[in-house]
């Protein structure tokens, strides 16, 4: 089947001419996913500071750092499929301006609950962007040839946009207050928009059908509840909470994927999950996120407060992947039309694995040169795997598809790195609960302590100095164990996301290979 679909995409293509002014256009498309990607890791450098100002409680400062994911989350299918259905170009520049605007309110925002809700919409905001911007380009770049450039240079967008968001809000923060890290979105939303309406072209389904909201209902429903348990789970155990949000989450994506079924026109085309190229390509997304959310979101950890780096620092230190997943995104498409799609989707989520194994040595005094050589080799893999199986995706579906795709691919992102911290974290944490105290530290200190590294951190300079040096040094040992645990079974998942990429993925061609 997945060749007859290549087949009669290839067909289509050759009839198409090249559309002007698509580079510029790519070029717009590449800030929007640059401000997406800064935006999800800059906030938690702001987080200490926004604490002082605001005084959250412990549980609003949760919400206030996951509301934002759970929304886009809930919202992805939804958004990729509006799109689809009143133009991507109209709701990515709708989007765009609302997602401005949303910043502003967080950076200037007075109160825990405002801070929250500022979050909130900012997440409705941006589900619309990720998938209107890759399905712009499926249909910006006609040549099988191009689009696979095009996507390569979204991808090394979106990894440049992760790792640049430490390295600028450590920047900010020292010279600016927290809510500077919000308004960095305004200008490139401001060229966005005005080049956007220009050079960007208008894209739909002729025939959308109506957009069914209880399809969104059940959808939203049932992502923010899974993901929610997920993050519940991983936090504070598996409780009644966690179990009832995951009940209902479960219940709902029930009803929701019964419902696409029953649909003349549904919101997400569930017999696209027959493509067995498809599905592989969403399965190894969501198993290589799923290996390496869950250890980047430690070792960013244990950059500060094991090896005592700077935010700006850590940030540096972990730049290495993303200049590796540039480079290989750049490069995946010639690679895997040499070669085949299996070969490089496999071959990239192997170098995952063996670096993020490679991690399972890492230690308090593994030297920068070290990290960054280990990280590079990640970044590397998943620049490879990431790329290929956006290609692969795109191109599985027709134009009028493309929205929907793109948001099953982005959703599976989302999910995987949800999962990856809950459970690769739930390793790191059963390890580090489990450390022995030194002799003479108080009972209750004890017990902060082993709440969090943070928490022994804190404790630590609250008892006398021998006495925190060692506490520290056993809660620094046993975070750096867990951490290496988890590396191993991320390294683990990672491998077993390769045999089925492989597996999957057999026979499969990118368009325009030879």
């Amino acid at each position: 089947m997945t060749g007859a679909v290549a087949a009669g995409a290839a067909g289509r293509t050759t009839t198409e001419q090249p559309r002007p002014g698509r580079w510029l256009a790519l070029a717009v498309l590449v800030l929007a996913v640059l401000l997406v990607g800064v935006d999800a890791t800059v906030l938690g450098l702001a987080a200490p500071y926004l604490s002082e100002d605001l005084r959250p409680s412990g549980t609003q400062l949760l919400w206030i750092g996951d509301v934002y994911s759970f929304v886009i989350a809930g919202l992805l299918v939804s958004m990729g499929s509006l799109g689809d259905r009143i133009g991507r170009k109209k709701l990515l520049l709708t989007g765009s301006v609302a997602f401005g605007a949303m910043s502003a309110l967080a950076a200037y925002a007075t109160t825990p609950e405002m801070m929250i809700a500022a979050r909130a919409l900012q997440g409705v905001a941006g589900a619309t962007l990720m998938p209107s911007t890759l399905a712009l380009i499926r249909n910006l770049f006609h040549d099988p040839r191009e689009r696979s450039l095009a996507v390569g240079v979204w991808g090394a967008a979106a990894s440049a946009g992760t790792a640049v968001g430490p390295v600028l809000g450590g920047f900010l923060l020292g010279h600016f207050w927290w809510g500077s890290v919000f308004l960095i979105n305004l200008p490139v939303m401001v060229v966005l928009v005005a080049v956007g309406i220009k050079v960007l072209p208008e894209s739909r389904n002729p025939e959308p059908g109506p957009w069914d909201l209880a399809s969104v209902a059940l959808s939203l429903v049932g992502m923010v509840g899974v993901v929610y348990a997920i993050k519940e789970a991983a936090a504070h155990g598996v409780g009644a909470g966690a179990a009832v949000a995951g009940v209902i989450g479960v219940a709902a994506l029930v009803a929701f994927v019964r419902r696409q079924l029953r649909l003349p026109t549904p919101l997400l085309d569930m017999k696209l999950f027959s493509n067995r190229g498809f599905s592989g390509a969403v399965l190894a997304d969501l198993l290589t996120i799923l290996g390496l959310a869950g250890l980047l979101f430690f070792l960013s950890q244990f950059l500060q407060m094991v090896q005592g780096r700077s935010p700006l620092n850590a940030g540096l230190v972990e730049l290495p992947a993303a200049v590796g997943a540039m480079g290989a995104g750049l490069a995946a498409g010639p690679v895997a039309r040499r070669l085949s799609v299996r070969t490089v989707v496999s071959g990239g989520l192997v170098l995952v694995g063996l670096g993020l194994g490679a991690c399972a040595w890492v230690s308090a005094d593994t030297a920068t040169p070290v990290l960054g050589a280990i990280l590079f080799v990640v970044g590397v893999g998943a620049g490879f795997s990431f790329t290929v199986t956006a290609d692969v995706i795109l191109s599985s579906v027709p134009k009028e598809q493309a929205g929907a795709a793109s948001a099953v691919s982005e959703t599976a992102y989302e999910l995987g790195s949800a999962l990856g911290i809950a459970l690769l974290g739930s390793v790191v944490t059963g390890v580090y609960r489990n450390f022995t105290a030194p002799e003479g530290v108080p009972a209750d200190a004890v017990g902060a302590a082993r709440e969090s590294l943070g928490g022994a951190v804190e404790t630590a300079g609250d008892l006398p100095h021998r006495t925190g040096e060692a506490l520290l040094h056993a809660a620094q040992q046993a975070f750096t164990d867990g951490m290496e645990a988890a590396a191993v079974a991320g390294g683990v998942i990672s491998l077993a996301a390769a045999a089925a990429a492989w597996v999957l993925l057999r026979g499969r061609t990118l368009e325009g290979g030879d």
